[in-house]
């Protein structure tokens, strides 16, 4: 049987050749929701991006559809109880992104400490501002890891190099493995109390909307600094422009949105905010291993072997 497949966000010539080995392809990038609905009932399994939505009423008309493959780590794009119920499979390319993400939030937390974008700016700007830019180091500071998956783990091992305290809080871990991995295993409330720096690299899911929120703000140091590179939605943006006004919060880096494009930019134009627009898995490195994984395990799901990154 020759399998059909649509992808509808692009993906690199390494996966797509894959494919074409075994399968139909069909790439439509950039297809609207209204088109995707129309010809979805065709394919045997789809493999999207960020952008595109799997919604219940997509998933309900996708008659044909085996498994639904996503070209990254996030799946708050899938109604995964949708894809449950109709016995669709849905994986993603859970380890492809690590290093790239791991690596922008490293970048970020020297950034913030030492005012990198705004040093450079305003030598652009043909100033010699030297004395202004009296900086802070990260070695003996306490990073505080919210989520210490495949990135939280990594970002806490290039931590630990630099002579950083890590303090990780993740209820979905065993906390003997995240002491093995040289951190220490604290209760959310603690971690906010104790880290000079915090670092999020939760999912999103619907317990963590706006898990950093006023109430967490307060109970942090003041003069802390804030990274997000994991999903948008678990920062209350408000509150964190609030704790940025008061002198709560230090600075902020932040690479996700609750809404993308943003609606409001007050926060992105904050000038105590390193903002970049969702790019911390946009290395070729990562996006190559992405297409790869992601074709082998939506082929594997097509052909009945053993998943790697099965999520439902």
């Amino acid at each position: 049987m020759t399998w059909k497949i649509l992808i509808t966000d692009g993906i690199e010539s390494a996966g797509k050749e894959i494919l074409t080995q075994e399968c139909i392809v069909d790439d439509k990038k950039g297809i609207e929701a209204a088109e995707l609905l129309q010809i979805i009932p065709e394919y045997d399994a789809v493999i999207i991006r960020g952008r595109t939505k799997m919604t219940a009423e997509v998933i309900a008309a996708a008659k044909n559809l085996k498994v639904i493959g996503r070209m990254g780590v996030g799946v708050d794009n899938i109604d995964l109880k949708a894809a449950q119920a109709h016995q669709i499979s849905v994986v993603n390319a859970a380890v492809a992104t690590t290093q790239a993400v791991a690596e922008l939030t490293l970048g970020f937390m020297f950034a913030l400490v030492r005012e990198i974008p705004r040093a450079d700016a305003s030598m652009k700007a043909g100033q010699w501002l030297k004395k202004e830019f009296n900086g802070a180091e990260l070695f003996g500071k306490t990073l505080g890891i919210v989520g210490f998956g495949n990135i939280g783990s990594t970002v806490g091992k290039y931590a630990q190099a630099l002579g950083m305290n890590v303090l990780a809080f993740d209820p979905f871990r065993d906390q003997a493995n995240i002491i093995a991995q040289g951190a220490e295993c604290v209760s959310f409330d603690e971690l906010l109390s104790r880290s000079d720096m915090i670092s999020i690299h939760a999912p999103y899911k619907e317990q963590n909307h706006h898990l950093i929120n006023d109430e967490a703000f307060a109970k942090m140091k003041d003069g802390v600094f804030l990274v997000d590179d994991a999903r948008g939605g678990i920062v209350d943006e408000e509150a964190l422009l609030r704790a940025l006004e008061s002198g709560k919060v230090r600075g902020a880096a932040l690479d996700v949105y609750e809404k993308e494009p943003p609606i409001n930019w007050d926060l992105v134009k904050h000038p105590k905010v390193i903002a970049t627009p969702h790019i911390g898995a946009q290395t070729k490195e990562a996006q190559c291993r992405a297409a790869v994984d992601i074709s082998t395990e939506v082929l594997n799901a097509l052909n009945g072997k053993p998943l790697r990154w099965r999520i439902c």
